[in-house]
């Protein structure tokens, strides 16, 4: 049987996902996990995250989760999502420069302040809502999931990886933005899959079946 860890660093509920990922793919075994040793022991890791990045980093470094998701990082499957995927970088803007994991190579950055669309409207911050998702390689999380499906996103900074080769997947708000990232063993979205009906379990069905090989 499949066992997988998710990552609870004490920020935020981890319920949505847990639930998410059992009723994806009922033969696994979802744990919610702090413990160093059961995470590690996990066949796969899911990094969720909301909230402040400061705040997720300070619970990392001081519980000692930051070198485990490091150690994850260099040796098996590992979905990070929403928070989780910003904190995978190497530094973000918020909180006047946060240093972040550095797993993947790159920075987080706030949308701009006064965004319109096309038409001169106004967007607002955070980006909040429903947005399609434009697979920019082929991969395995994408399997069974068309071209421009729609997930649900709540954010106001967005992911620069240094190489562009990493952007599994772009966004548009109103420009294109880097919402997936892959990286050898590695996958993050900006998005909640677990918030995204029946596209957002498909990926999550397709990371529980991922060997980590691309």
């Amino acid at each position: 049987m499949s066992s997988v860890a998710v990552i609870d660093y004490g920020m935020g509920n981890l319920h949505s996902i847990v639930k998410a990922l059992q009723h994806a793919a009922p033969e696994a075994e979802v744990v919610c996990v702090s413990d160093a040793e059961t995470i590690l022991r996990a066949d796969r890791v899911v990094f969720p995250g909301v909230g402040a990045i400061r705040d997720c980093m300070q619970a990392l470094n001081q519980s000692g989760l930051a070198a485990v998701i490091q150690q994850v990082a260099q040796s098996k499957p590992l979905l990070g999502i929403c928070l989780g995927m910003q904190a995978l970088l190497t530094d973000s803007e918020e909180n006047n420069g946060t240093e972040c994991l550095d797993v993947v190579a790159g920075h987080v950055l706030r949308f701009p302040e006064s965004l319109t669309d096309s038409d001169g409207n106004s967007l607002k911050i955070p980006h909040m809502g429903w947005n399609q998702v434009h697979q920019r390689q082929t991969h395995p999380l994408w399997e069974n999931i068309p071209q421009d499906s729609r997930f649900y996103f709540v954010h106001s900074y967005y992911a620069r990886p240094d190489d562009a080769a990493v952007t599994a997947a772009t966004a548009q708000y109103p420009d294109a933005f880097s919402c997936a990232l892959a990286q050898d063993n590695i996958f993050a979205v900006q998005f909640h899959p677990e918030k995204s009906q029946a596209v957002g379990l498909q990926l999550l069905k397709n990371f529980l079946h991922w060997d980590g090989q691309v």
